[in-house]
């Protein structure tokens, strides 16, 4: 639909950004930290570098907040490393990481900047993963005491809440991002049990904060995207809908409705993945009731139906650590109408809008980006210069979507795009950028880590000055 006039940004629109505690702070195993999921990798992307340094920030906290506030940002979404709060993930508290945070937070606020807070970003402590993880109910508790922990040093100054970051991410594409235990006997049907244990996790660290924080917001922060058909084909959409299910809609149902979506529930019996569901389940993940739904989005993607041949799962945009397709479920396809960025990915401004109307005809519950950008080798110039012209060009047009999506009625309050500084990609290095601020170092040379401001840097800071103003007359 198009429409004559497009509707104001709201007043008090929460422009910002987002990073992750693993990918940008660096200090792995200094004041008592213990090592995560993340820090116990043997082994990474041939060429990639690892987490120990990152971008440093858990140094230089104080100059990159200054930098967020000359940009201007309203709100910044970060993530704490449970392991700095709890070392070994459920036993003592550690002093040095909650004055960590809580410095961080208080110079975020000198600035009148929002803090969202992300409580797990896949580095789950590998104290428990030893134990287990997530395939034991055990970590359901730890879960529970450690957002506690989170809710009485914090609550006091942070009014927004993320449970768990990317949790589909994290059953579909654990290998990729190092999440996934090499050990486990039957992945996919311990994943599905994981996945179930996280859910109920969710569910009552929703419940505790609403009863700790009556102030406070609370949502899930899955990764939604969209899927396409390959065509208008009668198998071709009924494979969209199958790959929907599974990626997207099983994740929000039960955040939002407290049931598993019937599709994915069929999927999982069908291929003999359904988890043990004890008495009690299903009572929390219904009494649970989440103030928003945040969400990541990168690129929509295209589902084809199923060969039933075994060549079903498909390298997505040519990136051999991210597949999709499921033999007997859908096939990975590519959209032949969409540019693709130079590692593969598609770039879909309009299947942006497209799924904030779709989750909010889904859920009706106000929604908030906390990831969306692009990754590119961006080359730092003379004069300390970084012209990335095509991230301005990528973030100008899916900020506009958002506008689109708002005068359709899709209540919006917030957009922090990855990333509000260089950091290291999860599975692609820091050769992959996507900040506003450049960070100088290499794979494997820290350089002097200094901060420069990117082109998008000024850009930015005047989408947020003008509260979206600047993009009608560009």
């Amino acid at each position: 639909m198009n429409y004559k006039t497009l509707a104001a940004f709201p007043e008090n629109f929460l422009w910002g950004a987002s990073t992750s505690a693993y990918q940008v702070e660096g200090a792995w195993n200094e004041d008592g930290k213990g090592p995560s999921v993340i820090d116990a990798r043997d082994s990474y992307p041939e060429g990639t570098t690892d987490f120990k340094v990152a971008s440093d920030h858990y140094h230089r906290y104080k100059e990159d907040v200054a930098l967020f506030a000359e940009m201007g940002f309203k709100a910044y979404r970060f993530s704490i490393a449970w392991t700095r709060i709890i070392p070994d993930g459920d036993g003592d508290i550690n002093q040095k990481g909650i004055e960590f945070y809580s410095n961080l937070i208080d110079e975020l606020l000198k600035y009148k900047i929002e803090p969202i807070v992300t409580m797990y970003h896949f580095d789950l402590p590998n104290a428990l993963q030893k134990k287990g993880g997530w395939s034991q109910r055990a970590t359901i508790d730890a879960f529970e005491r450690y957002s506690k922990v989170l809710f009485e040093h914090f609550g006091d100054r942070v009014k927004y809440w993320l449970t768990i970051n990317e949790q589909n991410m994290m059953i579909l594409h654990g290998s990729a991002l190092g999440t996934l235990d090499p050990n486990l006997k039957n992945p996919k049907k311990e994943l599905y049990q994981q996945n179930h244990h996280m859910l109920v996790a969710q569910a009552k660290a929703m419940n505790l904060c609403h009863d700790m924080l009556p102030e406070a917001k609370i949502g899930p922060a899955p990764n939604i995207a969209l899927i396409y058909p390959a065509s208008s084909k009668p198998e071709d959409i009924v494979a969209a809908f199958n790959y929907n299910a599974i990626r997207n809609w099983l994740y929000l149902d039960m955040a939002v409705h407290g049931r598993y979506n019937t599709t994915a529930w069929a999927y999982m019996k069908e291929k003999g993945y359904t988890p043990v569901i004890e008495n009690g389940d299903m009572e929390i993940l219904q009494s649970a009731k989440p103030d928003f739904i945040a969400f990541n989005y990168y690129t929509s993607q295209t589902a084809a139906a199923s060969k039933g041949d075994g060549s079903d799962e498909v390298a997505r945009g040519g990136d051999q650590h991210l597949k999709t397709g499921e033999d007997g479920v859908y096939r990975g396809s590519s959209n032949p109408h969409l540019k693709k960025n130079d590692f593969g990915w598609e770039i879909d401004p309009v299947g942006f809008r497209s799924t904030l109307r779709e989750i909010y005809d889904r859920y009706q519950l106000p929604l908030i980006i906390t990831e969306n950008g692009l990754g590119a080798f961006d080359q730092l110039e003379e004069n300390d210069t970084v012209n990335d012209d095509y991230r301005i060009d990528y973030l100008k047009q899916h900020i506009e979507q958002i506008q689109w999506a708002i005068t359709d009625g899709v209540d919006v309050f917030g957009y922090s795009p990855w990333s509000a500084i260089d950091l290291i990609s999860t599975h692609q290095g820091c050769s992959k950028r996507y900040g506003f601020i450049y960070v100088n170092r290499d794979e494997f040379d820290l350089k002097d880590l200094r901060r420069i401001r990117k082109k998008s840097f000024y850009w930015y800071k005047e989408v947020i000055a003008s509260n979206g103003e600047v993009l009608k007359g560009s």
